[in-house]
């Protein structure tokens, strides 16, 4: 019984110990000293960016980082000429929004539909209480309204940074 367990604790402590000795290195989107604000884009990555020579967005996957240059597949681009970065499916805080229009929505269809149901079982019409379709109503508003209320880009203005972080051993 005590062979596995040594077994196995030592081979979480090579884990941990293989683990610490690689690095991450990372393009660290910055707005403020805010953790939850900020966005890494690593290595192997696809990133969207506007850069200064062009006015439109661009879609590339990172290669490599260097102190002065991040290296894409199609590009070399210095943090500098970034202008703005599409951040619609990497920043988490649009997960959390997404999900509550999602949560939303599907209560007042539900409501709608229960109370549909729940009518026609018991009158043999279809007939909807009116509290019942202003509440459907205020919740189907409020998923409605908050669709639109994404974080889209990142602009590179004011206090917001592109940061180019390497985390080497050397």
């Amino acid at each position: 019984m005590k062979k596995p367990v040594l077994i196995l604790l030592l081979a979480l402590v090579c884990q941990l110990a293989s683990g610490q000795s690689q690095a991450k290195d990372f393009i660290l989107l910055k707005r403020g000293a805010n953790q939850k604000t900020q966005i890494r884009f690593y290595p192997g990555e696809s990133i969207t960016y506007k850069s200064k020579k062009l006015g439109y967005f661009i879609t590339d996957k990172i290669v490599n980082l260097d102190t002065e240059f991040i290296y894409l597949t199609e590009n070399i681009l210095s943090p500098t000429d970034i202008l703005e970065v599409d951040i619609r499916d990497k920043d988490s805080r649009n997960r959390t929004l997404k999900n509550l229009t999602g949560l939303f929505l599907g209560a007042g269809t539900l409501l709608l539909a229960v109370e549909g149901v729940n009518s026609i079982y018991q009158e043999g019409n279809l007939s909807i209480d009116s509290g019942i379709a202003t509440t459907s109503g205020i919740l189907l508003g409020t998923g409605l309204a908050l669709l639109p209320v994404r974080y889209k880009t990142f602009s590179q203005t004011g206090k917001n940074r592109v940061q180019i972080i390497l985390m080497r051993l050397e």
